[in-house]
């Protein structure tokens, strides 16, 4: 059957050949228009015959557009190492000369990121020597109110109290359970020890959230969670690993091991 599939596949290429070519302007076609018609037949007979020829054709396809977009992903997030390791206006935790760094991309009131919350505590908990940066991306901002004022919280937490306060609020936030909608005010005011926004502090608040916004998307997600494992120095797309939604612990675990050129 292996041998028949080979054939027939190769019967086609050389039929879509022959059309190409005949459009191309040669005068010379490889098969007749009868020899071409007669090919035809015999494909389709044969898939008709062995549809799982089709489903294997399929997910050959679709793990080819998998690879392309993976790809694609690993290109873009390179691109943007350089903005995100520049720019102090976004919450890192972990230590300055860490040689991987982990980038998530996050809403509050997503209900994946908050199945990934306690995944990625795992995580830190058990890589203290990587470098975290966390990316405040309300997207559903125009839906949940609650969801821009968690995000805009959480970079004045950043503001004042640094990195220790910040990842006590992130995961505060998260702990509490409130997500699609639930979380309130009240709450917010309350993890972040009613922290106080500036006209000054608001402003740039507002500059880092388009920032990050641009570099998401530049990047190549269409939404939250995602998530971009890499080196700090020598990054490749071999090296480089980028999770477009959940994941588990032990996936971001095996990240980090490819970033420090472990397999």
């Amino acid at each position: 059957m292996k041998l028949k599939t080979a054939l027939i596949a190769s019967a086609i290429s050389v039929l879509t050949f022959n059309m190409v070519y005949s459009q191309a302007g040669a005068t010379t076609p490889v098969f007749t228009p009868e020899q071409e018609a007669r090919i035809g037949e015999i494909a389709a007979e044969y898939m008709r015959a062995h549809p799982d020829l089709l489903i294997q054709m399929s997910e050959t396809l679709q793990q080819e557009q998998q690879e392309k977009q993976t790809r694609e992903l690993k290109s873009a997030a390179l691109a943007q190492q350089a903005r995100i390791v520049k720019d102090n206006t976004i919450p890192v935790w972990g230590p300055a000369d860490s040689p991987v760094m982990v980038v998530e991309f996050f809403d509050y009131q997503c209900i994946w990121c908050s199945r990934l919350a306690p995944e990625l505590e795992k995580v830190m908990k058990a890589n203290t020597n990587v470098r975290y940066y966390f990316m405040e991306w309300p997207v559903f901002g125009s839906r949940w109110p609650s969801s821009l004022l968690a995000a805009k919280t959480g970079l004045q937490v950043w503001k004042e109290k640094g990195a220790d306060a910040y990842l006590k609020y992130h995961n505060g936030i998260y702990g509490t359970g409130m997500n699609e909608g639930r979380l309130t005010k009240e709450v917010i005011e309350k993890v972040s020890d009613n922290v106080q926004f500036s006209q000054k502090t608001i402003d740039s608040i507002n500059v880092t959230l388009t920032k990050i916004n641009d570099i998401a998307t530049t990047a190549g997600l269409s939404g939250t969670p995602g998530i971009i494992v890499m080196p700090v120095n020598g990054a490749t797309v071999n090296n480089t690993t980028v999770f477009a939604g959940m994941t588990e612990a032990e996936n971001i675990q095996q990240a980090i091991k490819t970033a420090q050129g472990n397999k």
